[in-house]
Formats: C-alpha cells, sequence, structure tokens
C-alpha cells in the first residue's frame, strides 16, 4: 500500500522560543496546514475544501509531543484519516524532520461537515467520503503547494 499523503514544511524562527525550539501552540497550526493540503489532494476538486463545496469546522484536537521541532528543520507530516462517521471524520498526523524515523509529535483531529451557510452539521456525501477515506496516498505536498506523487515504495519524491 502506497504511502499516507505527507506534507512537508520548514519551521521558521518567528515559530520558536530563544532556545530555537518550535512553540507547542504551533504544532496545532502545523497540522491544520497539513489537513487542508491533504483536503488540496484529496478531494475530487483542489478547491473543494476553500469554496464553500466541503465546508469543515474543526471540534476537537489532541496533541501528543515526543521530541522538539527545532528552528530551519525541515517537517514531513504524514496525514491519514482514522475514523469517519455521518458528518464528522478523524484526521490523524505523525511529524517528524524530513527522512528521519523518529515521530516528534501526533495529532488527532476531528473535524464536522458543515452547511456553509448556517453552519449546521451535515453528512458526508459519497464522493467526498470516497475521497476522504483513499486520502491522496502517495501523493505529498511542500509549503510553496507543489503537488507531487511520490515514486512507489521510497520516502522520496
Amino acid at each position: 500500500m502506497a504511502l499516507p499523503f505527507r506534507y512537508f514544511l520548514r519551521v521558521r524562527f518567528q515559530e520558536c522560543d530563544a532556545q530555537r525550539v518550535v512553540f507547542n501552540s504551533r504544532y496545532g497550526d502545523y497540522a491544520d496546514l497539513a489537513c487542508f493540503e491533504f483536503l488540496r489532494a484529496a478531494l475530487p476538486r483542489p478547491t473543494d475544501g476553500f469554496d464553500g463545496t466541503f465546508e469543515l469546522q474543526i471540534v476537537r484536537q489532541a496533541i501528543e509531543w515526543k521530541s522538539p521541532a527545532c528552528f530551519d528543520d525541515v517537517l514531513e507530516i504524514s496525514t491519514w484519516v482514522t475514523r469517519m462517521g455521518t458528518t464528522s471524520f478523524m484526521l490523524s498526523t505523525e511529524m517528524r524532520r524530513a527522512g528521519e524515523s523518529m515521530v516528534l509529535a501526533t495529532t488527532e483531529s476531528t473535524y464536522v461537515h458543515v452547511d456553509p451557510k448556517n453552519h449546521r452539521k451535515r453528512a458526508i456525501e459519497p464522493q467526498m467520503r470516497a475521497a476522504l477515506e483513499e486520502g491522496a496516498r502517495g501523493k505529498m505536498a511542500d509549503h510553496a503547494g507543489y503537488l507531487r506523487a511520490c515514486h512507489p515504495g521510497t520516502r522520496e519524491g
């Protein structure tokens, strides 16, 4: 099976404390960035997650820190759906330094699909459900939005 969707970003100076370690709150930002790049890669059209077609609200996020990320690290954020409900889904991430196996942090984020006009829960349509479950496996994107497929059996693009 192909690797999960992966998003790459470089830790910027302003995301770190005086010891050049990433602020804890930034990991939630990183998970959110990875989520929307995941949606851009997974959903039928790259704009579905941004134009009101597939509107989401986050309702829960849990973060577990294992080791710090630091200024100028390039992070590889693996992203996949771990649970699908009628109106919601849970997206999990593992964050590591690119090319390394040690996980620095994990997140579990629960998103609810809502009507863009009244923000009430709405069922996830079968086409969107299938796209989320497939999860853009084997694809990766970087912070500039460059999306590509990775070579089978490798971690490289």
